[in-house]
C-alpha cells in the first residue's frame, strides 16, 4: 500500500496528494499554521490553527478584505477529518496557541513539530510528545553547541539583573520578541510582583494573550512619560531605539535569546544577554525525536544536517528534508 508522501517545494511543506500545506507563507488553498510568528503565517483560502493562533494572526495580518479567508479553529487532542486525512493537534510549548500536528492517512502517521519548546513555560501551553510513525522536526538549535542552562537558572539570572539595575536607580530594559518571549518574561516578573511596562507593540499582543486566559498583572503600556523608578520595561529588540523608548533616560539593557550562546553580535549595544529561548535546544530535540517513537525523521528549518547526523548516531533513520525531495513514508 502506498503511504502518504510529503514534499518540500519552493520552501513550502505539503502533504502530496492533498491540498494541505504546513506553515506556508505564500497563499495556498489550505494550510495548517503552527503558530503566529511572521515566518510561519500567510493569507490562505483556508487556515487550520488553534483559536489563539487565529486571533494572533488576525492581529498581525488584519482581516484580509480583498479575498475571503476561512479560519478553521482546532482544539488540542481532538482528531478531525480533512478529506482522506485525519489531523490531530498537540501543544508545542513555543508561544500561546502553538501546535504540532499529526496527519494520518491509510494507517500511517506523520508528525510535524512546527517550532517546539519542551521546557516548562509561564505563558504558553506545555509541549506534549506526539507519537508518530514519521516525524518532521524543526532544527533551529539543532547543532550540538546549543545547550541551554536550565530555564529556572536563566530566569533567576534575569531577575538578578533586574534587581541590580533597580538598586542602582536605572531602568532595566529586557529585549524579547513581541510575540512569545515578551509575554513569557512579563508573566514571570509580574507574577513575582514586579511592576512592568510593555512597549505598545508588545502590549497589543498582551491583549490577545489576556483574552485567551493568560493573566498579566502589574503590566502597563509604556507611554511618553517613560517608566517609574521601580518599573521594568519589555521591548522588542528592533524597537529599542523607537520613539516610545525616548522617555527612558537611564537604562540598562539585556537581550533574551537562545542565540546568546553564540555571543558576538548579540552582546553589541546591550549590557547583558541571557539564553532564554522559546525553542528546544539540541539535547531536547534529540530526546523529543526519540520519545515520539518515529522510525523515520526529517529535519527542517535550521541546523538540519547536524541534527540528522546526531539522530542517526542514536540509531534513528534521519535526514534533512530537501527541496523537490518527494518521500514515501514507509
Amino acid at each position: 500500500m502506498r503511504r502518504p508522501p510529503i514534499e518540500l517545494h519552493r520552501g513550502e511543506l505539503r502533504i502530496t496528494g492533498s491540498s494541505l500545506h504546513l506553515d506556508a507563507t505564500r497563499r495556498v488553498e489550505c494550510a495548517f499554521v503552527s503558530h503566529a510568528h511572521g515566518d510561519h503565517i500567510g493569507r490562505h483560502d483556508r487556515t487550520i490553527a488553534t483559536a489563539p493562533t487565529l486571533a494572533l494572526m488576525r492581529h498581525r495580518l488584519g482581516e484580509g478584505k480583498r479575498r475571503r479567508t476561512e479560519h478553521l479553529p482546532a482544539s488540542y487532542r481532538a482528531p478531525f477529518g480533512l478529506g482522506e486525512l485525519t489531523l490531530e493537534l498537540f501543544p508545542a510549548g513555543h508561544v500561546l496557541g502553538s501546535a504540532q500536528v499529526r496527519v494520518t492517512r491509510n494507517g500511517v502517521s506523520l508528525g510535524y513539530s512546527g517550532d517546539l519548546c519542551t521546557e516548562p513555560t509561564h505563558a504558553a501551553e506545555r509541549a506534549e510528545v506526539m507519537g508518530c510513525d514519521v516525524l518532521v522536526i524543526e532544527s533551529t538549535f539543532g547543532h550540538p553547541r546549543y545547550v541551554f542552562p536550565p530555564k529556572d537558572e536563566t530566569l533567576a539570572a534575569v531577575r538578578r539583573f533586574v534587581d541590580d539595575a533597580l538598586a542602582d536607580g536605572v531602568t532595566p530594559v529586557l529585549l524579547g520578541y513581541a510575540l512569545g518571549k515578551a509575554q513569557e518574561i512579563l508573566k514571570y516578573l509580574s507574577d513575582l510582583g514586579y511592576a512592568c511596562r510593555a512597549h505598545p507593540v508588545v502590549q497589543a499582543v498582551n491583549k490577545v494573550y489576556e483574552a485567551h486566559g493568560v493573566a498579566l498583572p502589574n503590566v502597563r503600556p509604556l507611554g511618553p512619560e517613560g517608566a517609574g523608578i521601580d518599573e521594568v520595561v519589555v521591548c522588542p529588540p528592533h524597537l529599542a531605539r523607537s520613539p516610545a523608548m525616548r522617555g527612558l533616560r537611564r537604562r540598562r539593557t539585556a537581550i533574551l535569546t537562545g542565540w546568546a550562546i553564540d555571543g558576538g553580535r548579540f552582546f553589541r549595544g546591550v549590557d547583558a544577554a541571557f539564553p532564554l529561548s522559546d525553542h528546544a535546544d539540541f539535547p531536547s530535540l534529540v530526546r523529543y525525536a526519540r520519545a515520539t517513537g518515529a522510525g523515520r525523521v526529517f529535519t527542517v528549518h535550521g541546523h538540519e544536517d547536524a541534527l540528522a547526523a546526531a539522530l542517526r548516531k542514536e540509531g534513528i533513520r534521519a535526514e534533512p528534508l530537501r527541496e523537490h525531495m518527494q518521500l514515501e513514508l514507509i
